[in-house]
């Protein structure tokens, strides 16, 4: 189980639906955050893109691939997509003159993170279906770099929405760190590490909501 709380073993780049002309209007930021997902985090060779080794790559090379798609996006729509998203999933570089996702690669990347300690409590969104595998095998990363860990409960909870009601799980990440796991915080404030054991993952209490 990965900490997105799905199945996911490097396939979901692959699985999803071929871009078609004209499929994406200028005005909707929404679907283009959603290609720049698939294009700087899994599958860069859809825009026919190379990240270089940190992730970056080239805005105009970007714009360039987009308008090869037949999406209709300039440069105004990607300073939309990085300064407006609400997990600021994107940055620029210097100048603006490249762009980059934050986390949640499943391509070779290096993104540079520093270990940093990380608060006593960290949390998990997921859903009822995968608590079992949870518990028994904790939470892995799958095909991405990292498990991801949410700073808040209400944060961790839109998280687990995606899949269905929200299940909310505790992960006591300074015991983690005590017994020797590194924690990295991300430039969107999503905490990272390589798993989470069992045995360091508990329920948040309804009451404390």
């Amino acid at each position: 189980m990965d900490d997105r709380g799905i199945g996911y073993r490097g396939q979901a780049a692959t699985r999803l639906p071929p871009v078609t002309p004209n499929a994406m209007k200028p005005t909707d930021p929404i679907r283009l955050s959603k290609f720049l997902a698939r294009v700087l985090r899994h599958e860069p060779e859809a825009a026919g893109l190379r990240l270089d080794p940190h992730g970056w790559v080239r805005v105009e090379d970007l714009l360039r691939g987009l308008r090869k798609q037949g999406l209709r996006a300039g440069f105004d729509d990607l300073v939309e997509v990085v300064e407006t998203n609400d997990k600021r999933r994107y940055e620029f570089g210097l100048h603006r003159l490249k762009i980059r996702a934050v986390q949640g690669h499943s391509v070779p990347v290096d993104l540079g993170l520093i270990p940093s300690d990380p608060p006593e409590l960290l949390f998990h969104g997921t859903v009822v279906r995968n608590l079992d595998s949870i518990f028994a095998k904790g939470l892995t990363k799958g095909a991405r770099h990292h498990v991801h860990l949410s700073p808040d409960v209400e944060t961790a909870e839109r998280a687990g929405g995606r899949w269905g009601k929200a299940v909310v799980l505790r992960v006591f990440a300074a015991d983690m760190a005590l017994a020797g796991h590194e924690f990295y915080r991300s430039a969107n404030g999503v905490w990272l590490t390589d798993a989470v054991l069992p045995r360091f993952i508990g329920f948040e209490p309804t009451g404390a909501r």
